[in-house]
């Protein structure tokens, strides 16, 4: 039996947890941390902050605090290495405006970082992955194909991309939460682990809607397309198909296109429900703000269990 405090539980998948506090205020916690994506360990602290930071952006929420966790092999890396992932993570959770309050280290055989942070919102105000209406229009924030390119980087491929997609994790969604602040927003969620259409499945799911993507307007990291034709695909990708039976593709949709959109991503895009009235605007004020690569990339059809048809 839920809590009746608790306002978003794990019933949706949904990003974060909510509690409400009072009437004025929702703590909102989550959780993240994985294994290194980049060589160099500052940017994977930067890289692993910045994910770890999105899953309370994608409530609609500001970041307070959070707690370093590390698993890291001592003796067998200097640490220097260490104390760089935990100085990306430091300048990352500055950044946002939070602080790093504590944490948790373990010794283990291979190098681990992430955070968990606690963020507020007001009741009122939490955006969830659950309230997708017909009609809306599906609006993302970052460009696709970071796994594919995090594949192309270990074949020594493609730089420009790789340096294109390095940049992009680590940036934060602070600002797309910003701007779409100010737009009615009927469900959120962020491009992570399950790729494109993973996310898009639960929000669909979750909204007990069915939704159309236009693989044409998805916005793609340089050089993704070129990395997926090569086959630098990553096996999460493979994974996220086999699971997503829900998924539909036009015979028209290039094999390439497919793979991208079970690319598993990391401190991947906020995706957006919002009015269709309401779409294009913020659309132009996300790339005012600097989130060059928002783009209108789908609509949500009507009522229905979470099928996706990709056209």
């Amino acid at each position: 039996m839920q809590h009746s405090n608790v306002l978003v539980g794990i019933t949706t998948s949904d990003d974060a947890g909510v509690y409400k506090l009072n009437e004025t205020t929702a703590l909102v916690q989550t959780v993240d941390f994985f294994t290194p994506i980049v060589d160099d360990p500052y940017l994977f602290g930067q890289i692993a902050a910045a994910n770890s930071l999105s899953d309370i952006y994608a409530m609609g929420a500001v970041p307070l605090t959070a707690l370093n966790l590390v698993a890291f092999p001592n003796g067998k890396l200097h640490q220097e290495v260490l104390l760089a992932i935990l100085k990306g993570g430091q300048d990352k959770v500055a950044e946002a405006g939070a602080v790093i309050i504590g944490g948790h280290t373990i010794d283990d055989n291979e190098p681990k970082y992430g955070l968990a942070v606690t963020g507020t919102v007001h009741p009122d105000r939490v955006w969830t992955n659950a309230g997708a209406q017909p009609g809306d229009v599906l609006v993302l924030t970052k460009a696709l194909g970071t796994g594919i390119l995090a594949s192309a980087a270990r074949a020594d491929l493609f730089a420009q991309g790789v340096a294109a997609a390095t940049a992009g994790m680590a940036t934060l969604n602070a600002v797309a939460a910003k701007v779409a602040a100010d737009f009615t927003i009927h469900a959120c969620t962020d491009i992570t682990g399950f790729g494109l259409c993973g996310h898009v499945y639960e929000m669909a799911a979750g909204s007990k809607v069915s939704v159309v993507i236009d693989s044409t307007a998805l916005p793609l990291l340089p050089e993704a397309l070129e990395a997926a034709a090569m086959g630098l695909v990553p096996g999460g990708a493979y994974a996220n198909r086999k699971y997503l039976t829900a998924v539909t593709f036009a015979e028209t949709v290039p094999e390439p296109i497919r793979d991208i959109s079970f690319d598993p991503q990391t401190s991947g895009g906020l995706l957006f429900a919002v009015p269709e009235n309401q779409a294009g605007e913020l659309v132009r004020e996300l790339q005012a703000a600097g989130v060059v690569a928002a783009m209108r990339i789908g609509y949500v059809t009507n009522e229905g269990s979470g099928k996706i048809y990709v056209r």
